[in-house]
């Protein structure tokens, strides 16, 4: 970079996926995926689930990129997305909020109390939109399976993009399964050509869910916004719940709507600060992606 000067970042989380922001809408910042790797390192790092990058937009109250703590950069992610919109509206002291993404533009609304509703779009099920390797004429079931051919451990997934692909396994515990070591297998899985977040999620009662999800080049996180939200879908298009529920993960609860008129998906949780930082230059050497 050619501006030695520190940059400073904002270290935020949504339900404990937690993220560090910069804002790059005066100042430029040249990321590579080394860099990203470094900040997001929790030993010789700040420590992230993902980095998130606020740039100037048109027709839009900012772009926001998003970089997994891999180094890639993805399209979506509804906890992150919360966060900047609220950092926005304080900013401008307006409810409502306009977020550009590689997926789409994104609507906000900030509440009183603190949370942030967020209309993730209407979700997609086509096999070539998740988008899978082969055609499936039904996604609500594909045929996935982790274990014996007669006695299979995990099986028959729920497939969906929300702005990024996602995978649902209904089990009857998620606690039952060791996630962490079927994640990696599954998320780089060849049916997946793009990779994909992968969930566990058991039906409580018609308006319940609980979930665990092995988020795509993050790993186990606390919580997922756009895994709750694939799961909402999926569940009523499985007509295993309502339209409105509440989603328990392991940092906490989100409400995920999926709308009677349109079916896009409002998602309303809470965001926190944790604290503010200053990066040291030497973090982005390297040049950009």
């Amino acid at each position: 970079m050619d501006d030695q000067a520190p940059i400073a970042f904002r270290k935020m989380n949504g339900l404990g996926n937690d993220f560090v922001v910069i804002d790059a809408r005066e100042r430029a910042v040249a990321l590579s995926a080394d860099a990203v790797r470094r900040i997001a390192d929790r030993d010789a790092g700040v420590g992230c689930d993902q980095l998130i990058v606020i740039e100037r937009a048109l027709r839009a109250d900012a772009l926001m990129r998003i970089y997994n703590a891999d180094g890639g950069e993805v399209e979506a992610c509804g906890n992150a997305t919360r966060c900047v919109a609220m950092l926005l509206a304080q900013e401008s002291e307006h409810a409502d909020i306009d977020i550009k993404t590689s997926a789409g533009l994104l609507e906000c609304r900030v509440h009183d109390d603190g949370t942030v509703t967020v209309d993730m779009d209407a979700p997609r099920f086509d096999w070539r939109d998740i988008p899978l390797a082969e055609e499936f004429r039904d996604t609500r079931a594909i045929e996935l399976q982790i274990g014996p051919i007669d006695a299979p451990v995990l099986h028959s997934p729920s497939v969906v993009n929300v702005g990024n692909p996602h995978c649902i396994f209904w089990v009857d515990d998620v606690e039952a399964h060791d996630l962490e070591a079927a994640g990696p297998m599954l998320e780089n899985h060849p049916i997946f050509p793009e990779r994909a977040n992968i969930s566990l999620a058991h039906v409580a009662s018609r308006e319940a869910i609980r979930l665990r999800t092995w988020e795509r080049g993050v790993g186990l996180t606390r919580a997922c916004g756009t895994a709750a939200c694939a799961t909402v879908a999926c569940a009523v298009r499985r007509k295993l719940t309502e339209r409105t529920v509440i989603v328990t993960l392991p940092g906490g609860d989100l409400e995920i709507e999926m709308r009677e008129d349109d079916d896009h998906l409002l998602m309303t949780g809470p965001v926190a600060l944790d604290f503010d930082g200053l990066l040291d230059p030497a973090f982005f050497e390297g040049g950009a992606v």
